[in-house]
């Protein structure tokens, strides 16, 4: 098939195996004409076999796959990968050796059936976007990985194709190089309007590219969303911590009374945390609250709340808690902190302006509405909703503040640096 408009795409009940290992477990996803989608998973996600399936290198097991109407693959019928009027960045970049850089983009036009100078002007042209003028004569192998990645981003563009995939086209790279080439795919891509379907592992390229983002676990597509959504609201706990956590803090439930959120006691601390999306919970069960870095400040203590208490329910929670500092790294715009609070629970990323030193006694301001609670057990024996005031005593709990029981943890780090 051709195309010369971006299409629209849909993958339904999409499933592939591979013997007894299910890759991908029942995927449906829509991919809007002109958007730009990245599938975000950790290895072994199933998001490589998926960009796989919809280029047709890989058949599959079951499910369809539609572009603009048009099924390309299905239970009977698999359209070959050249007959899809896409293209596809890989990781590796695989460039033809024996071409040059010139040779290696006409490469993609063949199927027009271009004159010879018509296809050299049209790859030239496109090298001189990706900023290879005067690379056309070269051998991949006389090129850097990055060089190497912007002939294959050329090759990829240069016939105007509908659909783009990209495997994962960044991993080789190093980090400032990386940024670089992130800017230009998200430049070049929207330029030609191409429907694109990028896949990575790293949180940060998924939300400074995506319009949408799905996230895959073990073949599951668990959440589909805008980078936002899936920051503010994640749907599990996966897809919270594979977006960027400070850190997690074991506790229970101390008090459920807010629309949408509770009172945790963590430790001899209390801390406000928003429910999990879909969760609903009671007083006395045991949660993980997962810390968002953003949600955490370092504060000097001379305002808001007295440590470790949450202002009254139903105003805008968040709690100042004691804390030690445990590292510290610079940022160039400032320093990131590694903090420690009461129970030796450590929280990463914590951000301040000046460097803190190692083993600085400071205030933690821990805002609620960056502290999403998840179920983490069943309730705490005796522990009554609402009310912070279970007295029971499971194996291996000690109690809070006001009663409720939480796991034990060491705190001699805190206690020493208190009394240092």
């Amino acid at each position: 098939m051709t195309m010369d408009h971006a299409p629209a795409v849909e993958l339904r009940a999409l499933s592939k195996r591979y013997g007894r290992t299910e890759a991908l477990a029942g995927v449906d996803l829509d991919l809007a004409p002109g958007s730009f989608t990245v599938l975000l998973g950790p290895s072994g996600s199933g998001k490589s076999t998926l960009l796989r399936c919809v280029a047709g290198i890989e058949r599959l097991s079951s499910g369809t796959i539609v572009f603009d109407g048009q099924a390309v693959a299905g239970p009977r019928q698999h359209l070959p990968a050249e007959e899809r009027g896409l293209a596809m960045v890989f990781q590796d970049y695989a460039l033809w050796p024996h071409l040059s850089v010139v040779d290696n983009v006409r490469f993609a036009l063949r199927r027009l059936r271009l004159g010879k100078a018509e296809s050299v002007a049209r790859a030239a042209a496109m090298l001189d976007r990706v900023g290879l003028t005067g690379f056309a004569d070269r051998y991949p192998a006389e090129l850097s990985g990055g060089e190497q990645q912007r002939v294959a981003l050329a090759r990829a563009l240069v016939a105007g194709p509908g659909l783009l995939l990209f495997d994962e086209p960044l991993s080789n790279l190093d980090a400032d190089l990386r940024e670089r080439l992130r800017v230009e795919i998200a430049t070049l891509t929207r330029e030609t309007g191409a429907t694109a379907l990028y896949i990575t592992h790293d949180q940060s390229e998924a939300f400074a590219l995506a319009d949408r983002i799905g996230v895959l676990d073990h073949g599951h597509l668990v959440q589909v969303g805008s980078a936002e959504d899936l920051y503010r609201d994640p749907a599990t706990p996966f897809v919270a911590r594979f977006t960027g956590l400070a850190g997690e803090l074991p506790g229970v439930v101390e008090h459920a009374a807010w629309s949408d959120g509770c009172r945790v006691r963590v430790e001899g601390l209390a801390i406000g945390a928003r429910q999990g999306t879909g969760t609903s919970l009671a007083g006395g069960q045991r949660v993980r609250v997962l810390v968002r870095a953003a949600s955490a400040t370092i504060d000097d203590g001379t305002d808001g709340h007295p440590a470790g208490l949450p202002p009254a329910l139903g105003s805008a929670p968040s709690a100042v808690v004691p804390a030690v500092v445990s590292d510290v790294a610079f940022r160039g715009r400032g320093y990131d902190h590694v903090v420690e609070v009461e129970g030796g629970h450590r929280l990463t990323g914590i951000f301040h302006a000046r460097r803190i030193e190692r083993a600085t006694q400071v205030s933690l301001r821990i805002d609620a509405s960056g502290c999403i609670a998840f179920p983490d057990g069943p309730a705490i024996p005796g522990a009554r909703a609402g009310t912070g005031s279970g007295t029971g005593t499971g194996t291996g709990a000690a109690p809070g503040r006001s009663g409720a029981t939480v796991p034990t943890r060491s705190d001699e780090p805190l206690a020493a640096a208190r009394q240092g």
